[in-house]
């Protein structure tokens, strides 16, 4: 005598799923009932599927898609759990992402009620850029630029990669004159993006003849308000700040090889030397997922930024470029060492740096 099947509504209390979830999850062949009645329709369960349902159920209380839980049920045990890990870095990364714009928010608004923000102190910037075409490639797609109001490298890639990234800073460059208010800060990044993203666009092509092959830019870049600075930031190049000798990077790359380290798929150490290192998940330029990071960042004197391309993080360890930056001497000083020590070691790419130090304002 075969086993007996469960009823729907059996089976519903069993596995903690509705009836009405139990005949959609059927309707997608995600969790297809053992039996059919041909005449009433009516769905009989097998008590061994009932594992299999309150899996689903836990997937769901995730948050995960209907499409990545059919994916998931697929999968033996081992794989099944490493897709779980990766589906919940990757929540936690957004989440991530969505509590630095809150605090970004909490502080804009914080800032606009006179009764809670008190008087910042005068500060300026003191500033410095280069960038290198290195020791191995022939020509040099990065741009650095560095001014009163705006600090920036972008590292242009493609056969258009030079214009990409030089349209990119160029568009930002208006905020020099126009200025940059601390009140609505958000707003004129969110734009700045927009901006240097059309500009890319027509720079390789974008407007009229087919677009070049797979060609576009990073932006990294901060926009100085007298107390603050505002970053917008898409790609791989980086931001570090030196503060009271200790150095932050406080910018994530957007690279396939940072979401399978965010993933767990692979170790920080393994992602140096990965193959893939390089490959963009997000750029401007034609097609590509422009979605820029952007956050806040208060400024203390004293404070020492660095913005560079990855043709210097990617050959000089971190505890290299501490040791510039924290080493006494003019900003201009510094880009000249740190463009020295990624050519001393191997110089592969253009390399671009930007060094600004907070210091009180004249």
């Amino acid at each position: 005598m075969g086993t007996e099947l469960l009823t729907i509504g059996a089976f519903a209390k069993a596995s903690r799923l509705s009836p009405k979830a139990l005949r959609l999850y059927d309707e997608l062949g995600l969790l297809p009932p053992a039996r059919v009645d041909p005449v009433t329709g009516y769905r009989r369960y097998a008590p061994e599927q009932v594992e299999r349902a309150r899996l689903v159920a836990w997937l769901r209380r995730l948050g995960m898609p209907l499409v990545h839980i059919r994916h998931v049920c697929s999968l033996d045990a081992g794989a099944a759990a490493g897709e779980i890990r990766a589906f919940w870095a990757r929540a936690e990364a957004d989440t991530a992402a969505r509590r630095d714009l809150a605090a970004f928010l909490v502080d804009h608004l914080t800032r606009r009620d006179p009764a809670m923000s008190p008087t910042a102190p005068a500060l300026s910037l003191r500033y410095a850029a280069a960038s290198d075409t290195g020791l191995v490639r022939e020509s040099n797609q990065d741009t650095a630029y560095a001014g009163s109001s705006l600090l920036a490298v972008a590292d242009g890639f493609g056969a258009g990669g030079a214009p990409a990234s030089a349209a990119a800073v160029a568009s930002l460059r208006r905020l020099e004159t126009d200025g940059v208010p601390a009140d609505g800060l958000l707003n004129v990044l969110a734009d700045a993006v927009e901006e240097a993203g059309r500009a890319v666009h027509e720079a390789v092509g974008g407007t009229g003849s087919a677009p070049r092959e797979a060609a576009g830019t990073t932006l990294t870049a901060m926009l100085w308000t007298g107390s603050q600075l505002g970053l917008v930031h898409v790609g791989d190049s980086r931001v570090y700040l030196l503060r009271d000798g200790e150095l932050f990077r406080i910018t994530h790359d957007h690279t396939v090889v940072q979401s399978m380290v965010d993933e767990g798929r692979i170790t920080a150490e393994e992602a140096a030397s990965h193959p893939q290192r390089s490959l963009l998940v997000r750029a401007l330029g034609p097609g590509a997922d422009a979605t820029a990071e952007m956050r806040l960042q208060d400024a203390r004197p004293g404070d020492r930024y660095l913005l560079c391309s990855d043709g210097l993080s990617t050959v000089v360890p971190s505890d290299g470029i501490r040791r510039v930056l924290a080493a006494p001497g003019e900003p201009g000083q510094a880009v000249r060492e740190l463009v020295a020590l990624a050519n001393g070691s191997g110089g592969p790419d253009n390399v671009s740096c930007v060094v600004a130090d907070v210091v009180p304002g004249v």
